[in-house]
């Protein structure tokens, strides 16, 4: 049987923030590959998270962040299913996190389900005449469009947004491996965000 390094458990846990255990049968089942351990820590928090998406959070916290002196203001409520994990390190993080999201990438939807369709629409049309305004193909146009389409959710869509404090994963990743750390469903209920001076 194969025995596993007590250090290489400990880098593990490190990077990936997941359980003594879970890094332990991670590396276990990848022959102690890393790089595999970490994409079967991933797969498995996923599908975690898939399980508890469908329980109810009722509890959680509301979090603020105040930037610039004073002049951008963010509010954030994020839910979870018990107030134990609400006062959770780990839970709390994530949702100061999302504060520094909100402040610094400004989105103004949770996810592209909440996007009014007449305004997709509308930037659909947008990007078509722009594109043919360009001079592009007849033919590659949809692809265009398609593309510019995912770069509007990633702009607007906080779920879609790179994270601000690791650009390689979106939030809903980040949401995701939260759900599996702190082993209870977790729901980006509202944010708002303030700014002294902008149109109410």
């Amino acid at each position: 049987m194969l025995e596993i390094d007590a250090q290489k458990v400990k880098m593990l846990r490190e990077k990936s923030g997941a359980g003594i255990m879970d890094c332990k049968a991670a590396l276990k089942e990848t022959g102690g590959d890393e790089e595999k351990a970490m994409e079967w820590l991933r797969e498995k928090g996923m599908s975690t998270a898939a399980k508890k998406a469908g329980r109810e959070a009722k509890e959680g916290i509301i979090d603020s962040y105040i930037h610039l002196g004073g002049k951008v203001g963010v509010l954030v409520e994020v839910n979870c299913e018990t107030d134990f994990v609400a006062k959770n390190e780990e839970f709390r993080g994530f949702v100061h996190d999302l504060c520094l999201q909100v402040a610094a990438s400004r989105p103004q939807y949770i996810n592209r389900e909440e996007v009014p369709g007449d305004l997709v629409e509308k930037e659909k049309d947008f990007i078509r005449k722009q594109a043919l305004a360009e001079g592009k193909p007849e033919k590659v146009i949809d692809k265009i469009v398609e593309g510019r389409i995912e770069k509007f959710y990633q702009e607007h869509c906080l779920m879609d947004q790179a994270f601000v404090k690791d650009e390689d994963k979106s939030v809903s990743e980040v949401l995701t491996e939260t759900i599996a750390k702190v082993g209870e469903n977790v729901v980006i209920r509202r944010f708002v965000c303030f700014e002294v001076g902008e149109e109410a």
